[in-house]
């Protein structure tokens, strides 16, 4: 295993996932891995969906059950908290305010809602066919570089998940991708690859080459994550993950304690 830390996996609370914060550990351990993140769905600040994300309710049972993880695997398995939140223009407060609540390691920060519509939701699907597919991915990456200057976040998650049920535009986005990763590098943030999308329609991982080819030329580090909502999935392709990373000139990637970079390792 080339890749040693797995920063982005998720556990029951977030309504859509399945097995126990142990297996994923185990299932760590038998692929080699050194470290990995738990970054289940943080609360929604605009309104509740238990399909999709816990709720506050939730948030302490949550840690209780990563703390425990934590302490069976001691000595074994380096196991980081985290979380993953969702970008929602005007609730940068009532994020802030969850994010404040705990010493998490890092947060990832994601784009699953343009306006009201979570556009990479299976039961809203059909409403792709209903909309401008070029101003959806100009809404995206918008919504991608507000997030990374509000300053709540250490990684950018999923950086093209707009593509996840195989959606692509007419317009070229090169011009959009290379102001996005400025700004990526000037908000200081990661960006991450994420293999879970060779598990989607798109079948291709978030971002894919050419994206990610812009945001190396702009300086934005590198984590690692499968996005696993299975144990099973832990570390899931990330042999094709190393050589996309290789391919498009990243030569280390990050690793994160209390929201500061902990170490840099050579690919």
């Amino acid at each position: 295993m080339k890749i040693v830390t797995d920063y982005h996996m998720h556990t029951l609370l977030c309504g859509h996932a399945v097995g126990q914060p142990k297996e994923y550990a185990e299932h760590a351990l038998k692929l080699g891995l050194e470290e990995i993140g738990f970054s289940d769905h943080a609360p929604l600040v605009s309104h509740e969906d238990p399909k999709i994300t816990m709720n506050l309710k939730q948030l302490p049972q949550y840690y209780k059950m990563i703390e425990e993880v934590q302490a069976k695997f001691k000595g074994q398995l380096s196991i980081k908290m985290a979380l993953e939140a969702d970008f929602i223009p005007g609730f940068e407060k009532e994020t802030k305010k969850i994010l404040a609540d705990y010493p998490y390691d890092y947060v990832i920060g994601s784009i699953h809602f343009i306006k009201n519509w979570g556009f990479d939701d299976p039961d809203t699907r059909d409403t792709w066919d209903q909309i401008d597919v070029n101003r959806v991915y100009h809404d995206y990456y918008e919504l991608l570089r507000q997030s990374a200057q509000c300053g709540l976040f250490d990684i950018m998650g999923h950086v093209d998940l707009v593509k996840k049920f195989g959606h692509r535009p007419t317009e070229d986005m090169t011009d959009e991708i290379t102001q996005t990763a400025k700004v990526f590098k000037e908000s200081g943030v990661a960006v991450e690859i994420n293999t879970a999308g060779l598990r989607k329609t798109c079948k291709e991982m978030y971002p894919a080459l050419a994206c990610l080819k812009i945001y190396r030329k702009a300086g934005v580090p590198l984590t690692f994550g499968s996005d696993a909502h299975d144990p099973k999935h832990v570390g899931a392709d990330f042999n094709k993950a190393y050589e996309l990373a290789k391919e498009a000139g990243y030569k280390e990637y990050l690793m994160f304690k209390k929201r500061k970079i902990e170490r840099v390792i050579k690919l």
